[in-house]
Order: structure tokens, then sequence, then C-alpha cells
């Protein structure tokens, strides 16, 4: 399987403009044998969408999209979802023309420059789901920072896990890098839940952020076996082969005495003494 990360500088608010690169990507890497094309997060809208005075969300069904996955390759794309009362940070798998995944974004950040929860709404559910590849699970960005969600998509069978991102570089003066932190999650991620985790974050300068970049591809053994560029466009086409995660499974069982029982009466234990859900 052949999987090519597009790691792309969108234009904020220009819809029509973003939706014309991302063909001309997926185009390119049909030709390159990709089966499956990954943008960043909120890769057709931009990111900053409090600087807008529209309404630029998309219906998931709106035919411009069903359109990219008719090029050849499936299709993992990011956007401000329409969702009639509320919005949502989105991110669609698409195959031949239909919608075979929508994940909503779960854990949108609120604080330092970031005000998700001003635009956007947050999902309900996390689900892994069957491709022609293998079966997968999408975790937006600060979902892949809340440890029980790899797990829970590994769970339901994910053997591949699709991370599209929006990271901006190092924000205060403090010891915090991004670039690193994700560096070790995403090594964690692998080696814990012995899956392909596909990581897309975008580069690029809007409303006084600058996004690093940095896709990669690491696989169940946590190695990394292809990085994108920092601070620069790059379509990397990487080959990865999802039956590994199978023989890695076997091989070290850490999945399957999950316990979930005694998961449930210790979460039902904590909700009821906080209170919250």
């Amino acid at each position: 399987m052949r999987v090519a990360l597009a790691q792309t500088d969108c234009r904020l608010g220009d819809v029509a403009g973003n939706l014309t690169s991302a063909e001309r990507l997926i185009k390119e890497a049909a030709a390159q044998g990709a089966g499956l094309v990954v943008f960043p997060e909120l890769s057709l809208t931009g990111y900053a969408l409090g600087q807008l005075a529209d309404d630029i969300s998309l219906w998931p069904d709106d035919a411009r999209l069903a359109e990219l996955s008719r090029h050849g390759p499936d299709v993992v794309i990011g956007l401000l979802e329409d969702g009639r009362i509320r919005r949502h940070n989105s991110a669609l798998y698409l195959s031949n023309g239909e919608l075979v995944h929508n994940h909503r974004k779960l854990y949108l950040p609120n604080y330092l420059i970031w005000e998700e929860r001003k635009h956007a709404s947050p999902g309900q559910h996390v689900r892994a789901f069957d491709t022609r590849f293998a079966r997968m699970a999408t975790l937006i960005c600060n979902d892949a920072w809340q440890p029980m969600l790899p797990w829970l998509a590994a769970q339901d069978g994910a053997e591949i896990l699709i991370v599209p991102t929006n990271s901006a570089a190092k924000l205060t003066g403090g010891s915090f890098d991004p670039a690193e932190y994700w560096h070790d999650l995403l090594t964690f991620t692998a080696r814990m839940q012995q899956c392909w985790v596909i990581f897309v974050n975008r580069v690029g300068d809007e409303a006084g952020v600058r996004f690093w970049g940095g896709s990669r591809v690491v696989d169940p053994w946590g190695s990394v076996v292809a990085m994108a560029p920092t601070w620069e466009e790059a379509l990397s086409v990487v080959e990865i082969d999802p039956l590994a995660v199978r023989r890695r499974r076997r091989e070290i069982p850490l999945l399957a005495d999950a316990r979930l029982g005694l998961l449930r009466r210790e979460l039902d234990r904590l909700i009821n003494e906080s209170g919250t859900d």
C-alpha cells in the first residue's frame, strides 16, 4: 500500500483555491502509485477561523469533496464541517466518490492562541472503520494527545492511525518543543498500540503562527520509516505493509488482554465521584 503525505500550506478562507490545490496533489500522488492521500487538519479552510467574517463551512456530502476521490487514491481531507446548528473540525475519509468515514475532532484546545471552542463543537465518537486497504481510525491533532483515544481505536481493530494536524512552532519562551513532543508521542503510540501511524502536519504562516511540517510515517515497532521536510510543502509517497500490524500484535500481544469490564467499572466509579462525563 502506498500512502502520500500531502504536507501543504493552505490559504485561509480560500476553499475553492484549496480544493484546486488538493486536486492537483491527488493527481500527482496517483501518478506515483499512491492508494491513499492524507492532508493536514483544516486543509480546505485554514486554521485561524476567527479572522474570517464569512462562514466557510462545508457539507460532508458536498459534490466537490466526493470528486477529490475520483482520481484513483482514497483521500483524507480536513475542513470546517457544517453541522447545521453546530460546526465541527472534521476529517473525511473519501473513496471512489463516497464518504467512508467522518471524524469530528473530540478535544478542542482553548488556551494560549488556540480558540477552537469558539468556532467548533467537539465530536462525540471515536470509531475504527474498514477501507479497501485495512481497518483505520482518524484522530485530529489534539485528539492524539489523549492517551485513551489511540488505545480505544486499536481496541476497535484499527491497524492504521491517521493523524491530520496543525502543529505550530514554539509559541512561548519555555522549554516546550512541539516537534520533539510529537516525535515522542507518535513513537509511543505506534509501539504501544502496535499500529502504523500516519502524521500529516501543515506548513506556512497564518495569523502570526508558523507551522513546521515534519509529517511522517511510524511503523508498528515505533520506527520512523519516512519523514517530510520541515517548513516547506512536500508530497511524500511511502510504501507500508498493513499486515505488519498483525505480525507485531502476534509477536507481543499487548492489546489482547484489555479487561474492558474492569475499565468500565473504574470509569463508572470515577464519573460518579467527580460528577463529570
